[in-house]
């Protein structure tokens, strides 16, 4: 859904105000933004990072930061693009670089773009020389990487910025940041999505009820909590699972948990109609079975659940470079090693089952067994679930979290595109 703003709320104003000369907080060195989910924080933020850089800098170099590059574009640069030409600016992006030029009048700044991935990520940012970084989604960056971005920022004027969405209150970059915001001179602000006027009160009530539990408290509520109880406590049967023979699938993939001593998971998908249907699984426990199983033996039932199947990909935890091999020799499958990022993986099953994205079939007992036992566990001091009852669990992640269907959203502001140049 595209809206084109008019206006800005009160708190929106305070960050795209806080740097100027008649500000209370101009002597601040840095901006710290967290709450809610589409709560506005992000377009504003830049916005106000590319006019400060521009009011106090020219010829310079800056960062903006994301967890991926990839997802820094969708969430960030091509969202305010449009804004800044509709101002009078002129924008032009080096994708093979990863440089946006942004030139008024006779100023042009130079916009480097980093991914903060993993903790290898740091060396990416080494050895340039800043006036000013932007964090986006800053807690789900690791601290070594916006150490050293901080610590790129030696050129005397600049200032930090941060934005993100609550994470678990053990956070490094909530106890270093958010609590020691006076002893860092930041300026500390807290989001609510009351704070982006551009929401209807449809697309505030359809966020309400994607969320539950801990993530409800976070991306609703803006708040940092802890997860306890049950990973899936909205979970039904009746409402997240279906008993009736469907068929007219458009295509079909496997996802797999991979085990020997531990349970070993399989999971059939259809696609029809844009829902993902889990038809069918092979789940083994050799401790409660009494024996375990070979990867040749494995290979069998995954070409059984098969079943003559085209397959478009098995998708298959990334630890198993066994079994991975395995499939490959066998010559029937493509196999992707999954993506393992369990609390986000975790956050985007609950999206996928709240919104009817997955439909779970009731013969699947092992997978619905699970949604029923799978725990937070409380002592990790993190996000982490308790390692026990987690095997079609984890199968059901990967496949969610590494199938594209899963990896996309919309934006609920956002201006006309008039101007934009690549080369």
């Amino acid at each position: 859904m595209n809206r084109e703003f008019t206006s800005f709320s009160p708190k929106q104003m305070q960050v795209l105000n806080w740097w100027f000369e008649e500000s209370a907080h101009k002597d601040k060195i840095g901006i710290i933004c967290d709450g809610a989910v589409r709560s506005g924080k992000t377009l504003c933020m830049t916005l106000s990072f590319v006019l400060w850089a521009f009011y106090r800098f020219s010829d310079s170099d800056f960062a903006i930061c994301g967890k991926t590059v990839t997802s820094l574009r969708r969430n960030v640069i091509t969202p305010i693009i449009p804004v800044l030409v509709d101002m009078g600016f002129s924008v032009t992006e080096k994708l093979s670089a990863n440089i946006v030029y942004i030139s008024f009048g006779n100023r042009t700044n130079r916009f480097y773009l980093f991914g903060g991935k993993d903790e290898s990520s740091s060396a990416l940012i080494q050895g340039i020389t800043l006036s000013g970084v932007m964090l986006d989604e800053v807690a789900l960056m690791p601290k070594s990487f916006t150490q050293q971005a901080i610590a790129r920022c030696s050129v005397d004027g600049s200032k930090l910025w941060f934005n993100c969405n609550p994470e678990n209150p053990h956070h490094w970059f909530y106890k270093e940041w958010i609590q020691k915001c006076s002893d860092k001179n930041c300026l500390y602000l807290h989001f609510t999505m009351n704070d982006n006027p551009s929401l209807t009160d449809e697309i505030r009530e359809r966020y309400r009820r994607l969320y539950s539990g801990a993530f409800y408290e976070r991306f609703v509520e803006g708040k940092w909590v802890c997860a306890d109880g049950l990973v899936y406590p909205f979970f039904k049967e009746g409402v997240h699972t279906y008993t009736e023979a469907i068929d007219g699938f458009s295509q079909y993939y496997i996802s797999c948990d991979y085990g020997t001593v531990n349970p070993f998971s399989l999971g059939l998908w259809g696609e029809k109609g844009g829902v993902w249907y889990r038809i069918s699984e092979f789940y083994h426990d050799s401790k409660s079975k009494g024996f375990q199983m070979t990867d040749s033996e494995y290979y069998e039932r995954l070409v059984a659940l098969a079943y003559g199947r085209k397959i478009t990909a098995v998708i298959v935890d990334p630890s198993a470079a066994s079994f991975i091999e395995c499939i490959r020799r066998g010559g029937k499958f493509k196999v992707i090693p999954a993506k393992n990022d369990v609390a986000y993986g975790i956050r985007k099953v609950s999206e996928a089952l709240k919104s009817g994205k997955i439909k779970i079939h009731s013969s699947c007992i092992d997978a619905i067994r699970e949604f029923s036992l799978y725990r937070w566990d409380e002592s990790a001091g993190k996000d982490a679930p308790k390692k026990e009852n987690d095997h079609a669990m984890d199968d059901i992640r990967y496949f969610v979290t590494t199938h594209k269907t899963f990896d996309s959203g919309f934006f609920a502001l956002s201006a006309p595109r008039t101007e934009r140049r690549k080369f």
